[in-house]
């Protein structure tokens, strides 16, 4: 099932400035909140070093700097996080879809490599690889898709035939080409899976609700019987 969206459902689902959730992703782990760190030492550094080497009337420029990134380890992450926002509101069109799980299976990435030295004095090339669950969605209409993200405990849940909703972004008004899709909700485990969380989930929540309650009324219509007028009575005459 796919059901349009207009656009300023759209723009309330995809926010331009950074959730709550969105914050917490870009924050990241410890080694990126250091690597923050260090950029802001650094640019404090050079705005101090800047007051002896400029001429005066320079002064606000040389605040700003260091203000600006004194903070960097603050704001980037509302930043970056805005930055990938704007990449899906771009998008004209976007629409609600419903479909279900119909294959879960797990792999192996690699998502980086150290080098280290082992007890012989060899160089030895370490992988560091996660582990990713992998989702087929599909619909009734033979739309597929499939979602890659960071495998967590509460996934194993997820069994085949679960009910899949999510939303799908285009740039053609009749959705006829998929360009995007976004979070996926599993409400049969009331479970988002994803990795980067795209959605102001409380009110995607509310818009399946919405739709739920229009699905379910259009169903009672169509259920109601009509009532059938009799034929009048004929009078015997004598």
């Amino acid at each position: 099932m796919l059901i349009p969206l207009t656009r300023a459902k759209f723009e309330e689902l995809l926010p331009a400035v950074a959730t709550a959730d969105q914050f917490r992703y870009c924050w990241g782990k410890p080694a990126d909140f250091l690597r923050r760190l260090l950029i802001s030492v650094v640019g404090v550094v050079i705005a101090f070093i800047l007051k002896f080497l400029l001429p005066p009337g320079f002064q606000i420029l040389e605040f700003m700097l260091g203000i600006v990134t004194g903070l960097y380890w603050l704001w980037s992450p509302a930043y970056w996080a805005s930055v990938r926002n704007r990449e899906c509101r771009r998008y004209k069109y976007c629409g609600f879809w419903r479909g279900e799980v119909i294959d879960i299976f797990i792999t192996e990435d690699l998502i980086g490599t150290e080098e280290t030295v082992n007890k012989q004095g060899e160089l030895v090339i370490v992988e560091n690889r996660e582990r990713r669950l992998n989702l087929e969605l599909a619909d009734e209409s033979d739309f597929t898709a499939r979602l890659h993200v960071p495998l967590k405990r509460e996934h194993k849940v997820i069994r085949k035939g679960d009910m899949a909703e999510m939303l799908l972004l285009s740039n053609r008004d009749d959705l006829s080409r998929i360009s995007k899709i976004t979070d996926v909700y599993l409400p049969d485990h009331d479970l988002w899976v994803s990795d980067y969380p795209y959605l102001r989930r409380d009110a995607f929540l509310e818009v399946r609700q919405q739709l739920q309650r229009e699905w379910q009324q259009q169903q009672q219509r169509l259920r109601k019987p009509t009532k059938r007028r009799s034929p009048p009575r004929r009078r015997a005459s004598y």
